[in-house]
């Protein structure tokens, strides 16, 4: 893997040949799958030379937990994709988020969260971290006054989405890592939501940026994954830690994950367009009380998002009139859609997060994390739009 074939930074082109050699063991067109725990050496004289650095084949790997070359070849496409020097392939969006948390804090520091950001980071930050000794805010979603006002002497590091679950909200990454590079802290920005399609954090001056894998990149419902890119120096601190923790993807699944990337373009753009086409039918129709979309002029970050976003997402988010129960009647009558707690693939996928994510908080308790009972989660597939738009409205009707 060492003579990498050149390719064009266009998405699509990137999603294709981004990280692959010029030619492969046997002329085959696909990757081979590197199923192996572990590599071989010649003599001790191999070993020497490897250890020394003076490998001929500098992609050569000592053990699967620190390397494996299905591995590597998705993550120079994933780099190519996110505009970075390098990435680091997981097992998990969760092990990209947590490892790289880790690797970049210590007791006494302090992190500044938003509010909204995935259940399980801020579960990982608010309790986890805690318990090792490091602080944390929590800010209010897309408040750059908030994030102003949270950060202290020791705040070592700022994480958010863009955009957030499940409202959609598009802080101004460039204000925000102006902020951070003023108070010496690192951003870490989590973009499975918009994938590289959609934005680019690193291009706004954001440090790091992860990825769940399982979502958009892999694109087919099959596969768990996470991604983090970034600089050299800042992924080689995450990577090393990942061969002591262990969260290595499989190499099956980084087969996966890089066969889905080759589609990852046009899935998005036609989820795009779909989510558009759903988030308009729905804004100002009487069984629905608010459409969250960013692409919307209605949403509270349309502006930024415009600036930031090159399309929405495939994600709507709206709140059916009727509460938690006029959520869930609308939810049994899709017909395309299935009810699943994911996003990203090719299947349209429906949630009422009340239910889902939340289920066992009260009315009085969603509202006081933010979340509508009678919210629902649209995750667009590939279908035609035409037929999503349609299972959506058949939903809303009252019965």
């Amino acid at each position: 893997m060492t003579n990498v074939k050149p390719f064009s930074n266009a998405d699509s082109t990137a999603a294709v040949h981004a990280g692959a050699p010029e030619t492969r063991p046997a002329h085959t067109l696909a990757p081979a799958i590197a199923q192996t725990a572990t590599f071989t050496f010649r003599d001790t004289a191999d070993l020497e030379r490897y250890f020394e650095g003076h490998d001929a084949d500098p992609d050569r790997q000592e053990y699967g937990r620190y390397g494996n070359p299905t591995v590597i070849e998705v993550e120079r496409r994933v780099a190519a994709l996110d505009g970075a020097d390098d990435a680091a392939l997981f097992a998990s969006g969760m092990a990209a988020i947590t490892t790289t948390i880790l690797a970049l804090v210590k007791a006494g520091d302090h992190v500044v969260l938003f509010r909204d950001g995935y259940r399980r980071t801020r579960q990982f930050v608010t309790r986890t971290l805690a318990r090792l000794g490091v602080t944390h805010s929590l800010v209010e979603p897309a408040r750059i006054a908030g994030l102003e006002q949270a950060i202290t002497p020791k705040t070592r590091l700022i994480i958010t989405e863009i955009p957030t679950n499940p409202y959609l909200r598009c802080v101004d990454l460039d204000r925000l890592t102006a902020i951070a590079k003023g108070a010496r802290a690192r951003t870490i920005i989590d973009a499975t939501f918009a994938t590289p399609v959609n934005a680019r954090p690193l291009a706004h001056g954001a440090d790091l940026v992860i990825h769940s894998a399982t979502k958009y990149l892999g694109g087919h419902n099959d596969v768990l994954g996470g991604t983090v890119s970034g600089s050299a120096a800042l992924v080689s601190l995450v990577r090393d830690l990942r061969g002591v923790l262990g969260g290595v993807a499989d190499p099956h699944a980084a087969a996966l994950i890089g066969r889905g990337l080759k589609t990852l373009g046009l899935r998005v753009a036609r989820q795009n367009a779909t989510a558009l086409a759903v988030a308009e039918a729905l804004e100002g129709h009487a069984a629905i009380e608010r459409v969250y979309y960013p692409m919307l002029p209605s949403h509270p970050d349309h502006e930024t998002a415009r600036a930031l976003l090159r399309g929405g997402g495939g994600v709507v988010s709206f709140v059916v009139r009727g509460g938690r129960a006029a959520a869930g009647r609308a939810i049994d009558r899709f017909q395309l859609a299935t009810i699943a707690p994911s996003l990203g693939g090719v299947e349209t996928l429906v949630e009422q997060p009340a239910l889902m994510s939340y289920h066992e908080l009260s009315d009085e308790e969603l509202s006081g994390i933010g979340i509508e009972p009678g919210l629902i989660r649209l995750a667009v597939g590939v279908e035609e739009t035409g037929d999503v738009v349609k299972d959506v409205l058949r939903a809303i009707e009252p019965a």
